[in-house]
């Protein structure tokens, strides 16, 4: 698959650095394509570990029909976004992955993601978050996404 270079190269972090921005970053936005040709985007919490990012949902819906016609998707995140209005700029720092999407089936590769969720947003609370996984898994849809592109870029020098 080829993907497009980025215009303004000036701009373009290194692969180590867009990694760090997808590692650190709060949430995502998850686009895909409906039957009908038409984008989606929807905001997830995810997690990122050996490029690959997955996330967490109900067992139907948009997302989940858009990605049974078709698995590839692109994963937006910004680490950190200033308007500075006298300027007529914005400082910031993203990351865009490209990458296929598939769902887990194996309820121990779901716990393992579900476990890094639980990690990066409740860190404080895991023995309460077992106890959820265990209760909530059978109805609970984990994807994962495999990285096939990654790019990250940055108004800061």
């Amino acid at each position: 698959m080829q993907f497009r270079k980025m215009r303004r190269s000036d701009k373009e972090l290194s692969l180590n650095e867009a990694s760090e921005i997808l590692k650190n970053a709060s949430y995502g936005v998850l686009s895909t394509v409906g039957i009908d040709g038409m984008p989606y985007g929807i905001p997830v919490n995810y997690t990122y570990e050996n490029n690959c990012i997955f996330f967490h949902c109900a067992t139907t819906g948009h997302k989940l029909d858009n990605l049974s016609q078709n698995p590839n998707v692109s994963f937006c995140v910004v680490e950190s976004s200033k308007v500075i209005p006298e300027s007529f700029s914005t400082i910031f720092r993203s990351a865009i992955a490209f990458g296929r999407a598939s769902i887990l089936e194996d309820d121990g590769e779901k716990t393992e993601a579900l476990m890094k969720l639980l990690s990066k947003y409740a860190a404080d609370y895991v023995e309460d978050g077992v106890e959820e996984i265990k209760n909530a898994l059978k109805a609970t849809c984990v994807i994962r996404i495999d990285i096939l592109h990654l790019t990250g870029k940055s108004s800061i020098k």
